[in-house]
């Protein structure tokens, strides 16, 4: 989509990005805020709940977001738009702020808000990714908004939600009930097969498979525990001297032995300049695990996966990829929390690799697609760990 421009000439991708005037966004916030008993009735609601003009600019927020800012009153985010305020990582990206970005045609906040100015109430879900405290943190929320006539002007009544611990609660249950309740299952039909006939020619083709299935159910336990450690603040980090060109060796190992595979090939490039760098082997082995698995689940029989490893400066990077292509609007979602391609229920993989290279790694994830050349992950990581 080509970057157009609003009336007062500031560029945009998706929502316009003229503004009221401050003065005149104060005057609107007056209409609120004088109105004694409905500035009571709203400050009462527990749910964060702000007011916008046309423009979707604050004009009132109740308490439970002054709250949530630390925000002294509400007439201190007044003119603001709603993810500049809430640290949205994408609401600096154009000088138009929230709205105006290529990311923000996806955002499920600006979409609802953009149906209310139509006219229309609406409820959508929002993934925030918002810098906070030097970090990121993931929220996923439910948004409604719907139009209000006040004073004579039209005016949009924006709500939000955490559903964030429900969210975690359904992909779990998902893994849980579903995946891990489909490999056990794999594991007793082999198991049975293999009891019923444990001297026949297909023994040991049976013991092989209830080994894969037995180590996915242990795998997926232990990446949905990592996870959970990562968010909550709990995940140890470990240190120690690593070889790049062996931890590539052993997960081409791995995955090439792994049902995802399915007759595809990974091929291990040759390693160029430093092979040794220093780092946590475990949370590596899962961001490079993730990235690999992703491009085998992306691929097709007798496709080709290639896994690298380089390092250049004080860097070292690990890359992987294969020829497929990820559609925009998939790729402006990418590292949300609870995005997925894979169905509702699902979506931990890319924002798991994200959130341990940033926050414990020291490092970042990045991708590039092209439907010319495909789809290449970097793993990029600092060739010494960052001490305290």
């Amino acid at each position: 989509m080509a970057i157009r421009t609003t009336d007062n000439s500031e560029k945009t991708f998706h929502a316009a990005a003229g503004r009221l005037p401050q003065a005149r966004a104060l005057v609107q916030y007056q209409h609120f805020a004088e109105d004694s008993l409905l500035r009571r009735f709203l400050d009462a609601i527990p749910t964060q709940l702000v007011v916008l003009n046309m423009q979707r600019q604050i004009i009132f927020s109740n308490r439970a977001v002054l709250e949530f800012l630390g925000a002294s009153s509400a007439g201190s985010v007044v003119g603001s738009r709603p993810g500049e305020v809430f640290g949205c990582i994408n609401a600096d990206t154009l000088p138009g702020g929230c709205g105006t970005a290529e990311k923000c045609r996806t955002c499920g906040a600006v979409n609802a808000i953009l149906a209310a100015i139509d006219g229309r109430s609406e409820q959508q879900e929002y993934r925030l990714t918002r810098a906070f405290d030097n970090h990121t943190e993931s929220l996923d929320l439910r948004v409604h908004t719907m139009p209000l006539d006040h004073q004579g002007e039209r005016f949009i009544v924006f709500t939000v939600q955490d559903i964030s611990d429900q969210k975690r609660r359904s992909v779990l249950e998902k893994i849980f009930f579903h995946d891990i309740l489909n490999l056990a299952g794999g594991v007793k039909s082999f198991a049975q097969l293999l009891a019923d006939n444990p001297d026949g020619a297909d023994a040991p083709e049976m013991v092989r498979l209830i080994e894969s299935a037995a180590s996915q159910v242990v795998e997926e336990i232990n990446a949905q525990r990592m996870l959970l450690a990562a968010e909550n603040k709990e995940l140890k980090v470990h240190p120690e001297l690593l070889n790049g060109q062996e931890i590539l060796s052993q997960a081409a190992a791995l995955y090439q032995r792994h049902p995802i595979a399915d007759q595809q090939t990974i091929q291990v490039e040759a390693c160029t300049g430093d092979f040794w760098f220093t780092s946590d082997a475990a949370l590596v082995g899962r961001v490079l695990g993730n990235m690999l698995k992703n491009a085998l689940e992306a691929g097709r029989k007798g496709d080709k996966v290639t896994i690298g490893f380089i390092q250049q400066g004080q860097q070292v990077q690990f890359r992987v990829h294969n020829r497929a292509f990820i559609k925009k609007e998939v790729q402006q979602q990418l590292f949300q929390r609870s995005f997925s391609t894979k169905g509702h229920g699902r979506g931990i993989g890319t924002y798991g690799m994200r959130l341990l290279a940033e926050e414990f790694l020291g490092g970042r994830v990045v991708f590039e697609s092209t439907p010319e050349d495909g789809t290449t992950f970097q793993l990029i990581l600092p060739q010494n760990f960052p001490s305290d």
